[in-house]
Parts: C-alpha cells; sequence; structure tokens
C-alpha cells in the first residue's frame, strides 16, 4: 500500500472536524473488523479537540465497539492532572469522558503533580508503551496517529533547531525550555511516531500556510519538523482552505 503524502482540502474548520471525525470512525470499523484491538494516538489543539467533539455528537459513534480501543497522547504539557491545559484533559472532556472505556484503555502521560520527577515520567511512559509492545518493539502497533502542525512546523513537542527531533534511541523524551509554554512537557520521539500505519494530520488556518508548504516541498525535519513524521501505510494531511494556500496543486487528493 502506498505511504505518499496526500492533502484533503475542505472550505472551513467545521466542515474539516465533521469530514475527519466521519473518516475516523469509518476507518476504525474496519480495523476492528480486521483485528481484536485498535491503538489510536490522540493530539491537543483546537482542531484535535474539535474532531472528537464531531465524533461525540455523531450517532455513528454508538457502532463502535469502544472497548477495544487504546488511546494514547503524542506529548503531554507538563501540568497537573486535569489541569485544562493538558490533551489528556482535553480529550476526555470533548469524548473520551462519554465513551465509559475500561479501566486501562486510555493511557495519559504522568502530570506534574504524580510526584514523579520529569526524566522519569518519561521513563514510565516508555515502561507503558512498552508494556504493549509487539513485533519486538518497544510500543504498539499505533493504527491511527492524530499530529497537529504548529505555525513553525513543530509536531507533538518536537520543534524546529531542537534536539528532540533528532532522538531516535529513546520513545519518550523530557522536554525543557520549550518555545511554547509551558516550557516542560513530555513528547513521544519520532521513530514511535513513524511507525504508525496512519499518520493524519489535522490543521487549519492561514498561520499553518508556510510550514505545510515547506513540510511537502522537501524541507528539512530539523528546520520544520512536521517533515519527518510519515505513516508506514498512509500520511494523510487534512486541512481547511486557509492552511491550503501554498500546497503544491498536484498534492492535493480530490478524495482519500
Amino acid at each position: 500500500m502506498t505511504n505518499d503524502r496526500r492533502v484533503l482540502v475542505h472550505p472551513d474548520k467545521p466542515a474539516l472536524a465533521a469530514a475527519v471525525a466521519a473518516r475516523f470512525m469509518t476507518k476504525l470499523l474496519d480495523i476492528l473488523d480486521e483485528q481484536a484491538v485498535a491503538h489510536i494516538v490522540l493530539t491537543g489543539g483546537s482542531m484535535g479537540g474539535a474532531v472528537l467533539e464531531a465524533v461525540a455528537s455523531s450517532p455513528a459513534r454508538t457502532s463502535i465497539d469502544w472497548t477495544r480501543v487504546h488511546f494514547w497522547w503524542g506529548d503531554e504539557r507538563w501540568v497537573p492532572a486535569g489541569d485544562a491545559e493538558r490533551n489528556d484533559a482535553q480529550s476526555f472532556e470533548a469524548l473520551l469522558d462519554a465513551l465509559e472505556l475500561p479501566e486501562g484503555n486510555a493511557h495519559p502521560f504522568p502530570a506534574s503533580d504524580s510526584g514523579l520527577e520529569l526524566d522519569v515520567a518519561a521513563e514510565v511512559y516508555a515502561a507503558e508503551l512498552a508494556a504493549h509492545g509487539v513485533d519486538g518493539q518497544p510500543y504498539p502497533i499505533f493504527d491511527i496517529t492524530f499530529l497537529g502542525v504548529g505555525p513553525d512546523g513543530h509536531i507533538a513537542s518536537l520543534f524546529p533547531h531542537r534536539s528532540g527531533i533528532q532522538v531516535t534511541d529513546r520513545t519518550v523524551i523530557a522536554v525543557r525550555n520549550s518555545p511554547k509554554p509551558p516550557p516542560e512537557r513530555l513528547s513521544l520521539t519520532r521513530p514511535v511516531l513513524n511507525s504508525s500505519q496512519r499518520v493524519w494530520f489535522v490543521l487549519a488556518g492561514a498561520d499553518k500556510a508556510s510550514a505545510l508548504g515547506l513540510a511537502l516541498a522537501g524541507a528539512s525535519r530539523d528546520e520544520v519538523p512536521v517533515a519527518g513524521i510519515k505513516g508506514r501505510r498512509r500520511t494523510v494531511f487534512f486541512v481547511d482552505r486557509d492552511a491550503a494556500a501554498e500546497v503544491p496543486e498536484q498534492l492535493i487528493a480530490p478524495e482519500y
């Protein structure tokens, strides 16, 4: 199966969120028809939350056996558990609380009030990944990984001109002095993200156009981290019209 990058353009943010939510539920049904469980990586941000809210409001979500779905996160802010700034808190509010997931199906990063130091928290999450690893890998097979993209081209908490995007000997890193607040974070590394079967980028707004255009034009991953992320089977950029302003015409797909 091809793993070429494709760009799907939607007229605005509401249409984008609704379309991604519908594709997610359809694909998840297909995945669960073929295998016992699915592993999904969630992202934060306004679009990450909007997609989950669209799933929550859709009658189609009742057709999915959510007890067979495990949720992970690509990165997390090092703030207390339940803080509104945490990606997991946003995900639970938008969708996960409504799913009544079995204990152990959601895998949030440790929080700053967990009693752990930041580096130890990274090791704890790495161990959680490894506990679900298959085929000798220290992480599960991620069926769909959602990622947002910052105006600077960062993904998860892997930022331009920082060492995080270059790390290959760990699955989770502690991030300090982040150029985007808060300064301390936890993040999956590039090899883990690139192990995903499908990477779905969801981004909207004119401020994302430059980073997207550069990534698709072959920019260095150190300069534009999103350029270094690609799913094994499929990589799709779901974008609104504003974010697509600098995308080469030949990369815009008429349909998925």
